[in-house]
This record gives structure tokens, sequence and C-alpha cells, in this order.
């Protein structure tokens, strides 16, 4: 079933609106939520108060001023830099560049712990290129070979929210500030949109992933936390799973690197934010 505003992902029923805009909760309170066409969504999450001016335990990593390289500590230029030197970067059709595309998926998924490795269809994955047209796909190419080594997907969500949905890079790449140049070449794309009140969001905080990311675009980038409030719904039969195994989530940690364990720990992990009794 597709529900307008809602989509399945990661196990989850979010919101396809902005970060700022409120969310339609008709689908939760018909429970329509719980048949999403994609897969049957664990939990329903969404947020509230969004960039309410407090700190809070939820947040989205955004950018909301324009890039301005010059103003960057010299160490962060230098990176910056070094990543352009290596790489160009610039708007590419994604219909066009499939293999590549594919390639870098594959290369970048191969990086991930087992414990929440992706795994990809690749017929799916070359099939869902065609729908890209609708979105920014920056291609980053190294200036010595022409080869496609990483990529980027933003797209313009309403009238003011840019959504920076995936950056895919070959890790042996990233040693030459690859990750650097692609940032770079997006905040640089779409910098009118920022000098005209747009942001850029990189997501929600992260629980399910191991990655610096999100540090790394706020200290070099200029991003910023826009603090907010987290709400979550869960599946009728899941509800009460999460009520009993709340009290042993520590104990559960430890035995993380199990997958199944992971994808609990993670829905244990959101509870306690939501919650506020988790201690960072």
């Amino acid at each position: 079933m597709n529900i307008n505003g809602w989509k399945y992902y990661n196990h989850a029923a979010v919101p396809t609106t902005a970060p700022h805009e409120e969310v339609d909760r008709r689908p939760l309170e018909d429970g329509s939520i719980w048949k999403l066409s994609g897969g049957k969504p664990l939990l329903a999450r969404w947020t509230t108060a969004f960039d309410c001016g407090y700190e809070t335990q939820w947040w989205y990593v955004i950018k909301d001023t324009p890039f301005v390289l010059s103003e960057l500590k010299a160490k962060r230029r230098y990176e910056i830099n070094k990543g352009k030197k290596f790489f160009r970067v610039e708007v590419c059709d994604p219909r066009e560049h499939k293999e590549a595309l594919l390639e870098i998926q594959l290369a970048a998924y191969g990086a991930y712990p087992a414990k929440y490795r992706p795994t990809v269809d690749r017929e799916k994955f070359l099939a869902q290129l065609d729908g890209w047209t609708d979105s920014t796909v920056l291609g980053a190419y190294e200036l010595e070979t022409g080869r496609m080594v990483g990529y980027a997907k933003l797209t313009k969500q309403q009238d003011k929210c840019i959504n920076f949905a995936v950056l895919k890079t070959i890790p042996e790449y990233e040693k030459y500030s690859l990750n650097a140049a692609l940032v770079a070449g997006a905040l640089e794309y779409f910098e009118d949109c920022l000098s005209q009140g747009w942001y850029i969001c990189d997501g929600a905080r992260n629980i399910n992933h191991e990655t610096s990311f999100q540090d790394y675009l706020e200290k070099y980038f200029g991003f910023r936390k826009a603090y907010c409030k987290l709400q979550i719904a869960y599946a009728p039969k899941l509800g009460w799973m999460v009520r009993l195994l709340y009290p042993f989530r520590r104990l559960l940690r430890k035995l993380d690197g199990i997958r199944m364990m992971h994808l609990i720990n993670s829905i244990l992990k959101m509870e306690e934010l939501h919650r506020g009794e988790a201690k960072e």
C-alpha cells in the first residue's frame, strides 16, 4: 500500500515530508501505516518541534548557511583542496553510469560491518536508477583516469529542504579526501539555494550505523544539529516485546555483534532516547 507522506525504510515507517513540516498522523490513527509497500515496518518514527532551539536527545544534521571555503581553518581548507586536486565533481545522468554507480555501491557496502551490511540486488539497483532523474546526482571522477569513484544524491523536498540522501565512495580512494571533494561539490552546487533560505539535511541522528560522518560534516563544513523531539509508535506485535526487553537493554548490547541483536539494540536505543533516559 502506498501512503502519502510515509515510506518504508530500514524496518521502519518514516515520513517523506521534510523535517520542518508537520507529519500526517492519520495513517497512524487508522493503522494503515503498518501496511506500507516495500516491507512491513516494525515501528513508525517521526519528529516534532523541529529546530526547537534547545538541546534534546534527537536531532537532524543540517547546513543552512552558504559554504565559504576561505572561512574554514587552514587544516580543513587543505583537506578540501586536496580532494579537488585528485577528483572532479560534476552532475551526471545516473542512467548513463549505471555500472559505475553499482560498482561504487558494492565497494562501499563491502566495508560495512557484517552486523548491518546491506545486500545489493543488482537488477533492482540498476532499475531504480531510472527514477533518480528527479534528484541531483553528482559523480566524483579521478582526474588521472576519469574513473567514477564516488557519487552523491541530493533531492529537493518541498520549497525549503534539500535531502542529502546518499553519499557512497570506493573506500580505497578516501585517503585522497574523496568525501571532502564530494561534499564541497554538493554545497557549491546548491550555493544559491543556501543563500535563499534553503537547508541541506543529512538526516537524523544515526543509531544503526557506526559512523562519524555527521561529526565530519559539522567539523569541516559548518553543518549543525537542529534539535527536535523523537516520536515512536510500534507495530501491534512489537510494542509488548520492547516493554519486555527494555529493562535488559544494557545487557543485550554485549551481544551487538549478532545481526538480529544489533537491530533489536537499535530499537531499544531509540526507545531510550524517546524516553529521555539515554546516558550520553
